[in-house]
């Protein structure tokens, strides 16, 4: 899948970086290190290299500054997920698209994503981890900017599965995404656990086989009965 998923923060004729987009990048590193709670406005503004009041007149409170950072690159992020599905679903035969196609449809443009090396979406990527894993922020922020996104995905499993229990389905997905912030988040648990056997910087690795291994799950608890 050939995407382009560069916000660059560097403006390709060689001029300086926008003020307004260096606050962006300096918020979404601090944020995706610190949380929400553990940054202020001026530690942000101290990075980016302006005056607080400047972030504070383009952004308002540390909240709506929070909200900007999530949207920046959630429409890019939908975007090719969306158009990924598509094609999934576009190139599916009579019986309709494999659970492994449809995973994979979910996983692999935010693989190509991780895998390009841009530190400013390896930041957005942690902080989504860290979102989707807040009882303060997970329900409200994943719901606002990507619940449509993924209830296709849904759609598309239970399509896969007409037959399967619906709760199973919710509950794979739960798990799925659990796996994939994990990944995002690149800890270093597994390079650790494996004695450098497995290493969380192997994107390629990591979702080559998030995809069989969560296909299977999804199969096994869909076809269980409770």
């Amino acid at each position: 899948m050939n995407i382009s998923p560069n916000i660059s923060t560097t403006p390709k004729d060689g001029t300086k970086t926008p003020r307004k987009t260096r606050i962006l990048d300096a918020a979404e590193e601090l944020f995706s290190k610190r949380g929400f709670h553990g940054v202020t406005l001026r530690q942000i503004a101290s990075m980016a290299g302006v005056d607080v009041a400047l972030a504070s007149y383009h952004f308002g409170r540390k909240r709506a500054l929070f909200d900007a950072v999530l949207l920046r690159r959630a429409e890019i992020v939908n975007t090719v997920r969306n158009e990924a599905l598509d094609k999934c679903l576009d190139n599916a035969g009579k019986n309709g698209p494999s659970i492994e196609d449809i995973i994979a449809a979910y996983l692999r443009p935010l693989g190509d994503i991780q895998a390009s090396g841009d530190s400013g979406w390896q930041n957005y990527l942690a902080l989504i981890a860290w979102v989707n894993n807040s009882p303060e922020w997970g329900d409200e922020l994943m719901t606002q900017y990507f619940n449509p996104l993924v209830l296709r995905f849904i759609d598309a499993l239970k399509q896969a599965l007409p037959d399967a229990d619906e709760q199973a389905i919710y509950w794979g997905y739960h798990y799925l995404s659990g796996a994939l912030t994990l990944t995002f988040a690149e800890t270093g648990r597994i390079d650790q656990l494996s004695g450098g056997k497995a290493k969380a910087s192997n994107i390629k690795a990591a979702y080559a086989h998030m995809i069989p291994f969560m296909a299977a799950g999804i199969r096994g608890i869909c076809a269980s009965k409770l």
